[in-house]
């Protein structure tokens, strides 16, 4: 009977606004979380009915991992779970020396069988709505095809990786040279090797369904990627696609989220301001044993203070195996008590990252990473490893300046020594460099922080592109 109610009053909410818009992402934590946060921008601050479509335990794993998100905003977003075909879900191998997370791919295999389930639901929708919006990942345009053969549908691809990002690879993909400064140039990281051939071809394979699209959706703010988004505009000029950089799409005042109870918050509250290394390399990295002894023997030999997230890359879905055991070096732990803090579960990295006792943030370089970081002001200790990461980092080193490298990109399958991490530590973290980049990067957090309020930029963007599709 609940269910019943429940779909009835989703229906008239539906028929209420005239427009319903339906999230489609593909199924890693990056992508989740972008969209999920999306969802419920859109959904609080326009009160338009927003649903949320993937596999049911995706659609869990964004729902339990929503950082930052108050509940009651959650709450509002339709999920819609479809059935996915059984798919294997092995443990990431640690030893790798290339950090591709392939043990992901069978999860992303199935996740190729979803579309006529989402037409089924999309045609669902279109008959009791003005109009259907449908914003999907890249990866997941075949599976948004349909939307094509509906006559009051349209399609927008959300980006979750940064704009140059986007500009450096479709610039390389029709041949034309980059627009960067010469010396910028001699040091922008090879493009080789980012990702495996599987993933390139399921890419390859969504190319001939990105056109249908009515335009881009960039996680993104004028104010940080201003000149690479007019960039990229002259290189799809042929595609008469509209932009919009709407970002940061997180929020950016966290004082009343519900994650305020929590160990990581209460350890933080007791450091001194801006004293304190974030640590952590999302959710696709695996360290071996012996990685995490240098890095350990590095936070340890810096004698500056840390909070070290300590966990395994995920799985395809995480709710399955058992999580390995990660062994530190012994007494590890009580030695740095004073001024360390390990964590081995999930944490709340947007809270972490806007306390006032974070002063630094060595990070994998993810575009969800980066955003938080450069929105809360803080700099990065970039250590790249797989995907977007290296030209991200490379963003934020060489074209942003509010980081330093750890591990340059051409070095990755090399072991990094705990002595070049306790160098970059140190750097980061008590030296008149680090200072400098430290206070460009609050500075920056500042300006980006102030483009959502009414009249910046992305608030500016993101009305826009709500009465676009309302219109």
């Amino acid at each position: 009977m609940d269910n019943i109610n429940e779909n009835f009053e989703i229906l008239k909410k539906t028929q209420e606004n005239e427009v319903a818009i339906v999230m489609v992402p593909f199924p890693a934590q990056g992508h989740l979380n972008q969209l999920l946060q999306l969802a419920c921008l859109i959904s609080s601050s326009y009160d338009l009915p927003v649903y949320y479509v993937g596999s049911a335990t995706h659609n869990r794993q964004a729902r339990v991992r929503a950082n930052a998100l108050n509940p009651s905003d959650i709450a509002k977003i339709h999920f819609h779970d479809i059935p996915t075909p059984e798919f294997a879900s092995p443990p990431p191998d640690y030893n790798a020396l290339r950090k591709f997370p392939s043990q992901l791919q069978p999860s992303w295999d199935a996740s190729m069988l979803l579309r006529e389930s989402i037409d089924s639901f999309l045609r669902d929708i279109s008959s009791k709505a003005r109009r259907v919006v449908v914003v999907h990942d890249t990866l997941m345009s075949y599976n948004v095809q349909d939307v094509l053969s509906l006559h009051n549908a349209e399609s927008y691809i959300f980006n979750c990786i940064s704009v140059f990002t986007l500009y450096c690879l479709m610039s390389l993909s029709v041949g034309i040279s980059l627009q960067l400064d010469e010396e910028l140039l001699k040091k922008l990281p090879s493009f080789e090797g980012i990702i495996t051939d599987q993933l390139k071809n399921l890419g390859a394979s969504q190319i001939p369904y990105m056109d249908i699209r009515s335009g881009d959706i960039h996680n993104s703010s004028k104010v940080i990627e201003g000149a690479f988004l007019d960039l990229l505009a002259q290189v799809a000029s042929k595609q008469e696609k509209k932009q919009w950089a709407i970002g940061p799409i997180l929020p950016t005042k966290l004082d009343c989220v519900a994650n305020r109870n929590n160990m990581c918050l209460d350890w933080l509250d007791k450091q001194p301001s801006r004293s304190v290394l974030y640590v952590s390399f999302g959710t696709t990295t695996s360290f071996s044993d012996r990685e995490i002894k240098e890095l350990a023997m590095g936070l340890e030999q810096s004698k500056q203070r840390f909070l070290w997230v300590l966990r395994d890359a995920d799985r395809g879905d995480v709710f399955t195996g058992e999580d390995r055991k990660i062994e530190l070096p012994e007494g590890f732990e009580e030695r740095v008590e004073e001024i360390g803090l390990v964590v081995r579960e999930w944490a709340p990295q947007p809270e972490i990252l806007a306390h006032s006792s974070t002063g630094g943030f060595m990070s994998h370089c993810g575009w969800n990473s980066c955003i938080e970081s450069i929105t809360m002001g803080v700099p990065i200790a970039a250590w790249p490893m797989h995907s977007d990461q290296a030209s991200n980092s490379f963003l934020v080193t060489e074209v942003l300046r509010i980081g330093l490298i750890v591990r340059e990109w051409e070095k990755r399958e090399e072991l990094v020594s705990a002595s070049s991490i306790e160098n970059g530590v140190r750097k980061l973290m008590a030296s008149e460099e680090g200072d400098a980049i430290r206070k460009r990067a609050e500075e920056l957090g500042e300006v980006v922080r102030c483009s959502t309020e009414n009249g910046g930029s992305s608030q500016i963007e993101l009305d826009s592109f709500i009465a676009h599709i309302t219109r």
